[in-house]
This record gives structure tokens, sequence and C-alpha cells, in this order.
């Protein structure tokens, strides 16, 4: 007995081609098209196929997000699906899959596949991608790994992986930690397990919450204007270790006071934020203020976190456990 798959599209580089008189990619393909690129994929599953949108993944919105959040819980409490594939757009595709790493508490493989060259390029992946998504969706070995992104025959926790690169195929790495495994051979072969997974209970979701990347001499006028605007919550990339420019104190104690959460990261690539520097703006300086920690997430994850962990409470020693636990 074959086991059943569901498949979810949404759009993306995967569904593209070129437009003849555009000269540039436009969504054109549809679910049928892009699983007929694969050699006898029905004689591997069955298929339940969800066209759930066609969309650039600049277009996914966070209320988007959360609309897949709902259809992909709702296909995981069927007893009859074994796993659940979403096609994404590459650009916001770490976005989605945290949001739903987070959120989704199943033990069946979810995974989250892309491309990186449209229909008309020469080499095209999304075949490919697509096909050691099947792979790894199928394998037993995926059950209670949470949400993975598979893309280059590799597959990466939902959680670690980042987009690297705007052209490489083997654009979605995990920096910090490496991938969990490989597909080869049509073969999913796991190289570590993943540590105990976080997850957030909430079904709403807090899209006011603003990214800030320090750089030399900012300022604090983008504090005002976010807490001007109504502004829920702010992520901080900060430098290094987590420290920020002094110009930038004054901002942050504006919205800490305005009870606003504010959260620090860093915009390094690897390596976790910590309180170890006590100069103005060091980030021993900040946690004293009461800057929330968000260890090893890069900002565009610290936000989706944040903007779920709102959408659940409005307590900012809640908040600060659920980003502090793994400090």
């Amino acid at each position: 007995m074959k086991h059943k798959l569901a498949m979810i599209f949404t759009g993306g580089t995967i569904a593209m081609k070129i437009d003849p008189d555009l000269h540039a990619a436009i969504p054109a393909l549809n679910a049928d098209e892009i699983l007929g690129m694969i050699k006898n994929v029905r004689d591997l599953t069955d298929l339940e196929i969800i066209n759930f949108s066609n969309l650039p993944s600049p277009h996914i919105t966070p209320d988007i997000m959360m609309e897949l959040y709902k259809k992909t819980k709702e296909l995981s409490e069927n007893e009859s699906i074994t796993g659940i594939i979403i096609t994404h757009g590459t650009d916001t595709l770490e976005e989605t899959a945290y949001l739903l790493d987070l959120l989704l508490d199943t033990p069946k493989p979810v995974i989250i596949v892309g491309a990186m060259r449209n229909f008309s390029e020469l080499g095209y992946d999304g075949s490919s991608n697509l096909a050691a998504a099947i792979c790894t969706a199928l394998s037993p070995k995926s059950r209670d790994k949470g949400v993975l992104v598979v893309m280059n025959n590799e597959v990466n926790a939902a959680s670690q992986v980042t987009k690297t690169n705007t052209l490489s195929l083997d654009t979605f790495k995990s920096p910090e930690f490496g991938p969990l495994g490989i597909v080869d051979n049509d073969e999913v072969i796991y190289y570590r397990n993943m540590p105990d997974r976080q997850r957030i209970q909430t079904d709403k979701i807090e899209k006011k919450v603003a990214l800030i990347k320090a750089v030399p001499g900012l300022g604090s006028d983008i504090f005002s204007f976010y807490i001007q605007s109504g502004y829920k919550g702010i992520v901080i990339e900060g430098l290094g270790r987590g420290n920020v420019p002094p110009q930038m104190i004054s901002g942050i104690k504006q919205a800490i006071i305005a009870s606003i959460p504010v959260v620090l990261v860093s915009r390094c690539n690897t390596g976790r934020v910590l309180y170890t520097y006590g100069y103005e703006g060091g980030g021993k300086h900040l946690r004293d203020m009461g800057v929330i920690f968000g260890g090893n997430l890069p900002g565009q994850k610290a936000r989706i976190k944040l903007m779920l962990l709102l959408g659940m409470t409005n307590d900012m020693d809640k908040i600060r456990e659920l980003f502090e636990t793994t400090i």
C-alpha cells in the first residue's frame, strides 16, 4: 500500500518561467506541470494536491503564513496522510518555515521546498528539489524532526537554516550547525538529531513588529517613528556580540518605557548575543535596561518569533523566558 502525501503549492520560482514580452520570470506553472517533470512520482506515492496560491515569496505576508499554518495543521490531523510538502519561493522561505516549526505540533514530516532557477533556465532545479522532498517526506526517519527545508539534496532544520546566497543552488545552509542530513540515491540519510524544539501555542500573529539593523552612528529617531506608529515589538540586529551605537540608547529606553519588548540579536552570521560588554550600548548595559536577548537567531527569525509571542501574550517576563531559555 502506497503512502499518501499532501502537497501544498504556494508559488515561487519553482512555478515560474520567462515571459517573452517582459523578458523576466513570472508565476506560470501549475501543480500538474511541475509534478509532470518528476519521473514515476505517482508510482511512489498517492498525492493530495492543494493549490494554495501562486505567489512570489516577497508577496507572502504574515497573514498568509498563518493561513498556510492552519491548512497544514488541518492536513497533519488527517490520519491517511503520511507527510506534507509545501512549495515556496526562496526569498521568504525561511520565515514561513520557522513560523510553521514554532506552531505545528505533529510527528509527521513537513517539508518546505523551492527552486533557485525558473523553468526557462538551463539547470532548472525545481523538479530535483521536489523529488528529494518527496523522498524525505516518505522516510520514517523524518518523523519528529519538526519542519524541514530540502534543497540541493540537503536536509536542514527550519529553526537553523537561512538563505546565504542570491544565486547559488546550495544557498540554503545552517551556518551554525550544518545540515541534518542529505538525500542520496532517493534515500534520506541523517547525520544528527534535532535538539528539543520550542513551540508556541497561538492562532494569532502581531504584524506590527519592526526590525532595525544597527550600523555606526545610527540614532533614535527610527524608534520614535515606530512607537508613534503603534508598533508592538522591536527586534534589533546588533553589532558583534550584541552591542549598539550609543546614539540608539535613548530610543531603546523610550520603547521599553512604553512596554514595547525590544529583542536583541546579532547581525553576524553565526554566534549568539551575550551581555559581555559593560560600556554604553554594550550588551550588559542593554540587558540592565531590560532588552531581551535572542540567542543565535537572525533578525528575520527573531521577528517571526516575537510576532507569534505577541499574538499569545503581552507578558514581558514570559516573552523574555521564551527567548532566553536556550541562552
